[in-house]
Order: structure tokens, then sequence, then C-alpha cells
């Protein structure tokens, strides 16, 4: 692939909702600039961005894709994004660095949850965005219904720039309002034909909306427009151009990619309306040397700097580390500074990639979209750049995991086998997340939901050969007292030689720290040499509670007599009698147990909002607030008990129809209901 230079490159995300035919779209354009020479399909396995065996399998996008093309003498950079939620960390960082999105519609499936969530993306980026309205061949499509439900759902924004000609089998093209001409597919090829006097009654209300977005996008061309005069075409294509870069413009074309239909005017569209790299705004981060926000514009002539902003981990391959270059020039053999980590890197194999086919480059120039092997200390969302001139870009933001299930390896020994896997994947995949729970004995892995969990551990399988098992993550309860409890511990063997001796008197009561230990020895009932032990002793039976074995809180120990013997007592002695007190104390005192309260936020539209607090409730849940944060969404605060909340990402996903979201951090320890508490009691029982 020849060079470009920054102002012929577009960085284009395809975005949409899971099974618009984003995929398709990208096989399409391939097929078109004729880099494969037949359609591949999902369905069979064969495209040229879903080739991981977790795509395969389950015949949908899971990663993102890098497919760079070249067309009419430009280069394009296409982001062919996942659409299940669970991937969305995959969107996040694709949008980081395109240019413009082309957001996907099925149109007989019309506007999806999915095409609401990355419409909001887009537009809080303030991205350039065209609306693809793909599969114009299915049955029931009704045209007109989708650019009113697209103009009542986005606004007036949205103008369409082509109306289809023939529906469902026999939609054999479009009529491009905006040159006036018609675009027709004989079978192999899209060829221009006349707009009859027929097709003008449809077009001439819909052009009319087109002129009118024009008007919008420029003073002179809004005062032409109040005058009567007309436009010319480059001041349509200008004035078009303009709104679409300013997002007060966003094009609806229609098409079918499986058909090969409206594809050749898409690409066409994509270097008429879509940003250069010149045309964006420049890259916010801060100055290494000064500390200062610094920000700096897509251009090749400036120090060099880029920004990682995809990992792919292979185990025979190595990392490959996937950066946009901002500025500069990235060349082979170039020494480059990672400010994030403070090491110097050699760039080795320097490539473009294409699905999973390297192609090779010896230069890429600011704006443009690269791959390095083998970089040992860059990670997603590292800045590369000159050491002379170290800048840092800001991060990705990425969702935080909403479930967490527990990994168990299916074979004995492999737990160390499991982290060293799970470690590389984190590199590839940042959304999720691996907790080692010291108190539970569990490795825990966070992800964006059950699907995303499974795909992580089939990974686990494929890549690096460690089988395990998804289990659900034990809850750390705790256990107290409720009551006051004064006993005796006295422990006394005698075996011959030196025997054993410790007598305590202990009061236990509840407090509000962890453990408090205080004594009220007078007389030298308890020598002062083993008072020590016998907190000591207390201490570590603070690990395992009477009722379930989980660790004691809020508990006050007060040593206020014993008895010891000249010879036979011993620090041994007094830690056993404190222990023995202990276990007799707490059984005296009322124990109970207490399980993790989670303060929950979670943003719904308002439309669900009685579903959520009526399940809220019986979680055992206590709303403690709502409040409106615009766009009809609400925000619910609410404290749930973490037992209740174990499969929440799940739940609330299919309450709401994927439109809920919610974060949830641990807030204090509650008492727990009687009759819970004791099937938790018998389950500990059980165990043992």
């Amino acid at each position: 692939m020849k060079g470009y230079p920054s102002d012929k490159i577009r960085n284009v995300a395809l975005i949409g909702h899971g099974g618009c035919g984003k995929t398709i779209l990208t096989e399409a354009m391939l097929y078109t600039t004729k880099v494969v020479n037949r359609l591949g399909k999902v369905e069979d396995g064969n495209t040229v961005s879903d080739f991981d065996k977790e795509e395969i399998a389950r015949k949908i996008s899971i990663s993102t894709s890098l497919i760079p093309i070249e067309w009419k003498e430009h280069k394009y950079n296409i982001l062919d994004t996942p659409g299940y939620f669970d991937f969305v960390g995959e969107v996040s960082s694709a949008l980081r660095v395109a240019g413009g999105a082309i957001i996907l519609l099925d149109a007989s499936s019309g506007i999806e949850v999915g095409t609401e969530k990355v419409w909001k993306y887009t537009s809080d980026l303030k991205m350039p965005k065209f609306i693809f309205i793909n599969k114009m061949d299915k049955e029931n499509v009704n045209f007109d219904k989708l650019l009113n439900d697209l103009r009542e759902t986005f606004g007036k924004a949205v103008a369409p720039f082509a109306i289809p000609l023939g529906e469902m089998n026999n939609f054999k093209g479009f009529i491009n309002v905006v040159d006036m001409i018609g675009r027709e597919y004989n079978g192999k090829e899209c060829v221009d034909i006349a707009v009859t006097d027929e097709m003008m009654n449809a077009i001439t209300p819909i052009r009319e909306m087109l002129i009118e977005s024009v008007a919008e996008s420029d003073e002179v061309l809004m005062e032409k427009f109040f005058g009567g005069e007309e436009f010319t075409t480059q001041e349509i294509h200008d004035g078009l151009r303009k709104g679409v870069l300013t997002g007060d413009i966003v094009p609806v074309l229609v098409g079918s990619a499986i058909n090969n239909i409206g594809i050749h005017t898409l690409l066409d569209m994509i270097s008429d309306y879509m940003p250069s790299p010149k045309d964006m705004k420049p890259y916010e981060g801060i100055d290494e040397k000064s500390g200062n926000p610094v920000a700096r514009k897509i251009d090749h002539t400036a120090p060099f700097s880029s920004f990682v902003f995809k990992t792919v981990v292979d185990p025979f391959v190595g990392k490959i580390s996937l950066l946009k270059v901002v500025s500069g020039e990235l060349k082979s053999d170039m020494e480059i500074f990672n400010p994030e980590k403070g090491e110097v890197e050699k760039v080795g194999n320097l490539f473009l990639l294409r699905g999973k086919n390297q192609v090779p480059t010896d230069r890429v120039v600011a704006g443009d979209i690269a791959a390095i092997a083998k970089l040992q200390y860059a990670s997603t969302g590292d800045t590369l750049c000159d050491k002379n001139h170290p800048v840092k870009y800001h991060k990705i933001e990425f969702p935080e995991p909403t479930l967490f299930m527990a990994v168990e390896p299916k074979a004995k020994g492999d737990e160390e086998k499991i982290g060293v896997g799970l470690n590389r994947l984190t590199e590839e995949d940042p959304t999720f997340m691996i907790v080692r729970n010291a108190e539970t004995k569990q490795t825990l892995i966070g992800g964006q939901g059950d699907i995303h969990i499974n795909v992580i551990t089939n990974k686990l399988k494929h890549k690096f050969g460690v089988d395990v098992q998804l289990a659900d993550q034990r809850i750390p309860f705790r256990e107290t007292i409720k009551g006051k409890a004064d006993v005796q511990g006295k422990h006394k063997k005698q075996s011959g030689g030196h025997g054993q001796y410790g007598d305590v008197k202990i009061r236990f009561e509840p407090a509000t720290e962890d453990f408090i230990f205080t004594e009220e020895i007078f007389g030298g009932s308890v020598p002062r040499q083993y008072i020590p032990a016998v907190e000591k002793g207390l201490r570590e039976c603070l690990d395992t509670g009477v009722l379930a074995g989980y660790p004691v809180v809020n508990l006050k120990a007060v040593l206020y007599d014993g008895s010891y013997h000249d010879v036979d007592s011993s620090e041994m002695a007094f830690k056993i009698a404190a222990s023995l007190a202990f276990k007799k104390g707490l059984e005296m005192a009322k124990p109970i147990l207490l399980e993790p309260v989670m303060h929950v936020e979670i943003v719904v539209p308002e439309e669900y909002m009685g579903d959520i607090m009526g399940d809220m409730n019986k979680r055992r849940g206590r709303i403690l607030g709502m409040e409106p944060i615009g766009d009809g969404t609400q925000r619910v605060v609410a404290e749930a008990p973490q037992a209740e909340l174990l499969k929440y990402a799940i739940d609330l996903r299919s309450m709401t129809q994927a439109r809920g979201s919610f974060t949830m951090k641990f807030e204090r320890y509650d008492e727990m209901p009687q009759h819970l508490s004791q099937k938790i009691i018998e389950s500990a029982k059980a165990e043992k």
C-alpha cells in the first residue's frame, strides 16, 4: 500500500446495534475496492474482520478490526466495531482515534437500543457521522417511517441524501438527492440512471429539506435561500460538508451491503464529507516537561507523538500495539519514548494491520493508523512520542466492570497458568478486571456481562491452554455480637514434667471499632508478661467466628481477672486460655451474621423507574433518592446487600432492554435477617 499525506486519510468507525451489518459492510467495501475478489459471510466464518476463533464460533464481532482500504486516491482506515454491549470498550477505543462514524441501521428493525447508545457516544464527542440504513432488501421495510422515526428521535440534523428505488427483493438502488442522479445495481455493478418525472415527485420534498439544511450551514447561503436564488452544485456540496463536519447535518444513506448496493456512493461520501485528520480538533494532553496542558494538531511536520488505542495479544506472534500517529512521522528503527512508563523503545516491525493480515510499511504520517509488534512496555492508552518533546495524551475512559465471577481451574496446579493468561488478556482488553480475594480464596474476573466473561474464559482455553470453570463469587460475611458475656477460659494440662496452666476471665461486649482489647488486672492475678499473650490469642481467634467461621468485627474484650501457676504458666497456655474464653464468650453474647451492603447508582430512562424500584425492594434494597439528569433519564441512588446484586448486571439489562447502567461500591456491613443467616450458617457447617 502506498503512502498517503494526512489530508488524503480518513479514519472512520462503523458503529451500531449488534446484527445491523457492520462486518458485512466492511466486506462489501473490501470487495468494491478490489482487496478481496468475493464477499465473505459472517455465517461462513470467512470475513476479513471477524477472524478470531470466538468471533467465528459465535458469529458476532468481539473486538474492533482495523481495515485499511484505498479509494480514489484516498486511504480509509475502517474500524469495524462490535455491536454487543459487553464489548462497549472496543467502541470507546475506536471512537478515540476515528475522525467520523457511520451508524448502521437494520432497515427491518429500525432504531434499536444500540443505535441510541452510539448516537449518544458520537454526540458527546461532537463527532461527524452518517447514518447508513442497511438491509433495504428485507421484507416489511418502510423508508418513510424510518426517516420520520430518525428525525423524531435524533432531531432535524438527520437529512436524507438518498431515497430508495424499489423495495424488498426489488430494491435495486437509490436516487442521490444531492447530485440528482439515480444509482441502480445491475447484478455486477452500480450504474447511473436518469431521474424521471415520476421520481421527481418523491424527490422534491426530500431535496427541499436538504437545501434548507445547506442554507442553515452558512449565513451567505441563508441570505441567498431567502432571496429565492438557486444554489450551485458546488455551494450545495460545500454547505453540506460544513454542516456534516460541525454535526449540524447527519446524512442518511440507503443500501444493502450483502448485495453491494450503495457502497460506491458511501465510499465517495467518506472522502467528500468525512473529516481528514487536518479537519480534526487537536489532541489534548499534558506537556511532560512543564506539566501544563497542551493540544497538538495533527501535523506531519511537528515532533513525533502517537496514541496506543488497542493491543492484540497472541501467544505465538507476541504483543501487537495499534496506534494512531498524532504528530510527526513514525519510521522503522526509530527510538520512541513512553512517558507513562518512563522507558525508551526501538521500533522494530512496523506494519499496517488488515484484520489479522500484516501489510508491511516503513513510514506512517500524522493522522494515519499503524501497528508495531513486540513493544516491551507499551499498553493500551499509553502515549509514544519523541523523547525531546514528551507529551502524555489523556487516557481512554473505559466502563467499570459490572459483573464478577470466580474462575476455578479444572485441573489441579493450573492456578499459576490462569494468573499468567488473565494478566496477558487484560493487556488486550482493559474493560475486564482481575481481583484476587485473599479472604474468600477466589480469583474473580469482572466484565461487562456474561457473554464478555465467557469469551474471556474461552480465550484462556484456546490461547493459553488453561481450562477453567466459572462459579459465583463468595460473599465476605462478618460476625459480631449484640449482647454481653462474662466468661472464664481455663487451660490446665499435666503430662509429666512441666504442665500447662493459664486462666483468664474476660468480659465481651459490642464495640464501634473492629477490635478493642483492654485489661483491668489488679494484684497480679495475671502477670504482666502474659497479658500480651492473652491479646494475641484473642486476635488470632478473630479470623474465625463461632457461627459460620467468618471474621469477627466490632468486638471489645476486657481482661479483668485470672490466675497463674509459678511453674506451669506460659505465654502459650494463656493464648490457649484466651481462645477458650473467646469461643465461650461469643456463643453467650448473642452472635449475629453481618453482610456487606453496597451503594448503587442506577441510570435508567424514566419509563423503567417503576420496574427498577420494585425490583430493588425485592432485593431487600432501600431507595435513598432520585434525580433527573436530562435526556429523559433518571439517576436512582440505593443501598442493597451484595448477596442480592451478584447478577444485577444481567437483570438490569433484561429489565431495561439494555438501556440502564449502574455503578456499585461497598458501603458498610449490616445485620443479616435471621432466616437468611441460618441458611448461611448451615451451609458453612455442611462444608466442614
